[in-house]
Formats: C-alpha cells, structure tokens, sequence
C-alpha cells in the first residue's frame, strides 16, 4: 500500500515539474510561470511529509494484536491513551506543515515581483501643446449622460438624465430630463451669448455667460455645468492672455495656470492635474481672486471614442475622453457625478441640434 501511494505521489510532482522545460521565448522573457517553480518544489516536498506523517501514524494507532489482553486494566488503558496521544500529536503536526505549505504557495503569489509603472516625462510647452492638440481634435460632439446631485447644488432635481450637443470652439447646449422624460431644462451657449429655459417653471433667461447675475441661485450650477464639460470637449486649453508653471508631484504633473487680476498681478485661476501615463488631465481646481476653492472637478474612467486621431509627437493615438466626472463646489453648495453613457464625436450637428432654431 506503501509502495503504492508513494508513486502516485511522486508521479504528479515529476509532471508539473516537467512543464518548467526550458521556455522557447527568447532571452529575456520573464515568465511567470517559471518564477513560481521553488514555491510549487516547496508545497510538493512539504506534502509528502504529511502522507508519510499520515501513513506512520496510522501505522502505530492501530498496531497488530497477536493475542488478547487479559487482566491489565490500567495497563492497557495507560497504552492505549499513550497511542492516542501520539497519534493526535502527529495529526497535528501534519496539519501544520500543508498549512505551511499552503502558506508558502500563497506567499510566492503575493509577493511576485510587480513590473514596474514607467512615468512619462513632459515639459511646460509639451503640455502646453498637448492641450491645444485635444482641444482641436473634437469638431463637434453628442453626448448622453447620467447626473446625480447632492446638497441641492441644483434646484430642479437630484438625478437627471441629459444630453450634449457641442460645436466648436463655443457653441454648447445642454438638455436635463426626468427618469421618464419630462423635460426640465435647456441651457444653450453660443459665443458669447446664453439661453436658460425652465420649463416646469416658465422661465426663459439670457445673457453673457461671464454675468450670470440675472441667473440668481440658478447661475451656480450651470457654470460648474461648463467647466466640468469643459474637460470631455478639451475647452480647457491655455489662452494667450495665461502663463503657466509646471510642478512635479510624484506620479503626477500639476500645471499652474495664471491669469489677469483687476490689480494687474498675474494670479493661480486654476491648476490642472496630469497623470504621468497617458498624460490625461485627471483634475482640474478652479480657484476665486483671492486664492479660495472655487469648485474641484475630477476626471476618471478615460476611454477611446470614435475614430478621429490626435496628432503628437509620439505618433497617433485614439481620442480618449472621461466617461465619469466629480464635481465639488468649493462653498460647499453639494456635489454633481456625471456619468456618461455615450459619447460620439465629430458627426455632422443640425441647427436643430444646437437649438438655434428653437430660439424664440
């Protein structure tokens, strides 16, 4: 029986070791596979221990009588607690050495060593470009998406299903819907002019995007609406009235961005954050005059959309864009997730589409 077991144990160990051959990928190639070859070398000889353990207990829990014991109470009794309490100890020890084998298998996977992150590095103008380049390569867009509310930052509803319409470089509209399609807002943009219609409360507003005071409560969350956009339609790149300083912060680039003051000093307006991969602005702060927190915008889950490319220097590259934006008003108003479900670029818009039609 011995015998038996035995080459039934050996007989695997010999082929997961012989799957280690001598790879036929050339010099250099880490496999994974390979790495692992002393963890499972370790668990297979750990394991036989504990058969063999297994078997030599058996063999002495339950020796071979030859004749019956008669007249040795406690004798016999005293043996037979002594056999058991062998036996038990050996139980645990085998136990305790698969247990450790188990845990020298798990460990080689957790402690695998990891291929290492490579970051890019960029210069002020590089970044400078980049921007200008993501700006220019959507035309136009249609957009659909998801917005969940907090706090009240917009006054109509807490969850809204909308729509994007974009032409460019400034014509913009945007439609928020019920879950079941009551329409609850339209808000256009155009140059330098802006339409606000409300429906459920009969109000249509205009003005310049830059005094939203006819606006009221209503301004706030509308233009925190433009900057988060401004982020899917790369509206965001740096003016020639701006100048910009670069800031190294671990895996990630932060870009000052300075603009005009009333007093003439050049003041932090805003600071875009790039991660050091693809280079993706992954947030964006926009600060008041006085260097206060004006609203955090973050960007997240960047995917390849349509087909038009991006020219660089590294080449082409898809069009990516957020799908999932974070909004957080800095005077602590509420919070705005945008989520988008669709996203189509550089399509052909209609009149229609961008509401010039539609204005009365």
């Amino acid at each position: 029986m011995w015998y038996w077991r035995s080459r039934m144990l050996k007989k695997p160990a010999s082929s997961v070791l012989a799957s280690f051959r001598p790879s036929t990928y050339p010099i250099g190639y880490a496999s994974a596979l390979h790495s692992l070859r002393p963890c499972w070398t370790n668990f297979l000889s750990i394991l036989q221990s504990c058969i063999v353990l297994s078997e030599t207990c058996g063999g002495e829990a339950h020796p071979p009588v030859a004749s019956p014991v008669v007249d040795e109470g406690r004798r016999g009794k005293a043996r037979s607690k002594k056999l058991k309490g062998k036996s038990e100890g050996v139980s645990l020890l085998a136990f305790s050495l698969f247990a450790l084998a188990l845990v020298t298998l798990s460990g080689c996977t957790l402690f695998a060593p990891r291929e290492e992150v490579q970051l890019k590095q960029a210069t002020v103008k590089e970044l400078t470009a980049l921007l200008s380049e993501r700006e220019a390569a959507i035309q136009t867009m249609k957009g659909l998406f998801s917005a969940k509310v907090r706090g009240g930052i917009i006054p109509i509803a807490s969850r809204v299903e909308g729509s994007l319409y974009y032409r460019r470089p400034n014509a913009m509209r945007l439609r928020g819907f019920t879950a079941v399609g009551g329409e609850l807002f339209e808000f256009v943009q155009a140059g330098d002019q802006f339409r606000l219609r409300l429906p459920t409360m009969g109000r249509v507003l205009s003005g310049n995007p830059s005094d939203m005071s006819e606006m009221g409560k209503l301004a706030r969350p509308f233009q925190l609406s433009v900057w988060a956009m401004g982020g899917v339609l790369g509206t965001g790149m740096i003016t020639q009235d701006e100048t910009v300083a670069l800031v190294e912060e671990g895996d990630r680039y932060r870009l000052d961005v300075f603009g005009p003051s009333p007093d003439g000093t050049p003041r932090v307006h805003r600071q875009l954050w790039f991660e050091r991969q693809a280079l993706h602005v992954v947030r964006e702060d926009r600060l008041t005059e006085s260097g206060a927190m004006e609203a955090t915008i973050q960007y997240e889950d960047f995917r390849t959309i349509g087909e038009a490319k991006a020219a660089s220097s590294d080449g082409d590259r898809p069009l990516q864009r957020p799908f999932k934006i974070l909004l957080e008003d800095g005077r602590g108003q509420g919070s705005v997730q945008v989520t988008f479900h669709e996203m189509t670029p550089n399509l052909p818009l209609t009149a229609t589409d961008l509401a010039q039609a539609s204005r009365q």
